[in-house]
């Protein structure tokens, strides 16, 4: 799907949304929710769970209201979608309403891959894939971010900002924004990039997120106030945090006895990443690393939603997950 489809391209079709990339999912639902209200401000938007989904509720969902008769219907974890569900959910992508743009995400994997497989085949559904990015393809992705916001960024700086911000999707994107927005339609080189996010090292949001991780405190406080003062965005900061919790969590479930280039690439960090994530993870219960999952994409959703107060939205972030881990 290109990134910015027509009302004509979702309306009385289905969306399906596939792959791991979270971010790159992410966008494709909200251009396909910018493209029903920029057909129809007064459009209605609603959103559920697979696991929830009936014939009865579907109906419900894509049922023209009183106030408007075109909507969007987001459902998510379609691999987690109920077998006595699947056949209503067909029948429906075979013939959707005219007025309603339906979007189904499902989060990759082989669970689900059988419903997948028979959407693809109707007519009605487009589908949109996100394969996870290579080593190699980051610098690519910043520099066409950039390109999409006016701005240009050189090969040297594209490189120099993945190795300041890392390969979090979401923390590459907000930085190639900043960048973007401090110098609308310039040339952005090495020299730019270094001055906003090559400064003092164990200032930058993920050096953060380490030590929130470690259970330091003291030490994550003051990276934190590093962090900001030094004009870090504080998207950057909570996607480092995502990063930080999806790194250990991974770690935890993979298999064990794998050779450690194996498991590197198993949980998705570069091998000297993994040495930290594995003492780490000493500190942190299956339990405790769920509910720090939760408290990040709160605080995530708090700042996007123009919190009145990022740096206490934060705060607050380094002393739940330090709470959370285990002092053992």
């Amino acid at each position: 799907m290109a990134a910015s489809p027509r009302a004509a391209d979702v309306l009385g079709r289905v969306t399906l949304v596939t792959g791991k990339e979270e971010f790159l999912n992410e966008r494709t639902v909200s251009a396909v929710r910018a493209a029903v209200r920029a057909y129809d401000a007064d459009a209605e938007q609603s959103e559920t769970m697979a696991s929830e989904l009936t014939l009865a509720s579907l109906g419900e969902l894509s049922a023209p209201s009183l106030f408007s008769s075109i909507r969007c219907v987001v459902v998510r974890g379609l691999e987690n979608l109920p077998d006595e569900s699947v056949e209503g959910l067909l029948g429906y992508a075979a013939a959707p309403a005219e007025e309603v743009a339906l979007v189904l995400v499902h989060g990759g994997g082989p669970k689900g891959s059988g419903v997948l497989t028979k959407l693809r085949k109707l007519a009605p559904v487009t589908e949109s894939k996100s394969g996870e990015l290579r080593a190699s393809e980051f610098p690519g992705f910043v520099m066409a971010e950039v390109r999409s916001h006016g701005a240009t960024l050189d090969q040297e700086a594209a490189d120099q900002l993945v190795q300041a911000v890392g390969q979090d999707l979401r923390s590459l994107a907000a930085a190639a924004d900043q960048l973007a927005n401090d110098f609308p339609g310039g040339s952005i080189g090495a020299e730019k990039v270094k001055q906003y996010f090559g400064g003092r090292a164990e200032a930058k949001s993920f050096a953060v997120a380490d030590a929130a991780f470690w259970g330091r405190r003291a030490t994550a406080l003051e990276e934190l106030r590093w962090a900001l003062d030094g004009g870090t965005a504080p998207v950057l900061v909570t996607s480092a945090f995502a990063g930080g919790a999806r790194g250990v969590a991974r770690y935890k479930s993979a298999p064990r006895g794998m050779r450690e280039a194996d498991l590197a690439r198993e949980v998705g960090v570069p091998p000297w990443k993994l040495r930290t994530i594995r003492d780490q993870s000493r500190g942190w219960s299956d339990g405790g690393i769920a509910r720090a999952i939760r408290a990040i994409a709160q605080a995530d959703a708090d700042i996007k939603g123009a919190a009145s107060d990022a740096s206490y939205t934060l705060e607050r972030l380094v002393l739940t997950i330090t709470d959370l881990r285990d002092p053992r």
